[in-house]
């Protein structure tokens, strides 16, 4: 799916992730983030988390996102949050960004690893910045009960892409974190995520009727209907998990 599919589908999302704004919150509060603390986040989206945060807790941070669309949205929000002045949003290739050694006191990407192609190759792209005695935040999907090859064909994904909460667990401390918080989204939070795109696409479609991406657009909202009211209520499940690199 191209990012400007993306960008169409979740244009009335603030947060790109299955979590809903008491559960950013109270990721935040986990996290100990507090007046003074610096915020890292790669794939950011349209910086919700870094604008909520520096807006309820008096944090700072820094947020890489390559969606031009996005990263001008989070700007935008930090203005009228009025948190701008600490806050500051980065266009670009989170993969490739890098940040000063050991200057924040959270780093996350919550939902995008694919970014350092996968979970433990998105924890190294983290590690670096992060200050000693810091948190590391990964947000990621996870198999609620083993997918049939039908679920697996129809997102797209191989077995290993996921895996249980269990085995996140051991995927995690395989990466050197120790797991000492988690925040899990609940079928509620997912149907928000995942139904709410559907009307946004339609709205899209029917105000864009010439665009060249109008079929394509059809056919992600068709297939996402089908494919999470058969296999994705079912089987995908999703969390943000703090750790404490060892």
């Amino acid at each position: 799916m191209k990012l400007r599919h993306h960008e169409i589908a979740e244009g009335n999302h603030r947060i790109l992730n299955p979590l809903i704004e008491p559960q950013l919150r109270l990721l935040g509060e986990i996290a100990g983030v507090g007046p003074g603390s610096r915020v890292l986040d790669l794939a950011c989206g349209k910086g919700e988390l870094l604008c909520r945060w520096a807006e309820w807790f008096g944090s700072g941070g820094v947020g890489v996102d390559i969606s031009t669309v996005f990263a001008g949205a989070a700007r935008e929000r930090a203005v009228e949050l009025g948190v701008a002045d600490r806050v500051e949003i980065v266009e670009g290739d989170a993969a490739l960004y890098r940040a000063e050694p050991g200057a924040f006191d959270v780093v996350c990407c919550i939902g995008a690893t694919w970014i350092g192609g996968g979970l433990a190759g998105t924890v190294e792209l983290l590690r670096p910045a992060l200050r000693p005695g810091g948190l590391l935040l990964i947000g990621e999907p996870y198999w609620i009960e083993t997918p049939p090859f039908d679920c697996l064909k129809a997102h797209d994904i191989a077995w290993d892409d996921y895996c249980s909460l269990e085995a996140t667990f051991e995927r995690l401390d395989g990466a050197g974190l120790e797991l000492v918080e988690m925040v899990i989204a609940n079928q509620d939070t997912w149907d928000r995520y995942e139904a709410s795109q559907w009307l946004t696409v339609t709205d899209w479609l029917a105000a864009n009727p010439d665009d060249p991406d109008h079929e394509a657009m059809t056919r992600f909202r068709d297939d996402n209907r089908r494919t999470y009211l058969r296999w994705g209520r079912r089987y995908l499940g999703w969390g943000a998990f703090v750790t404490r690199p060892r």
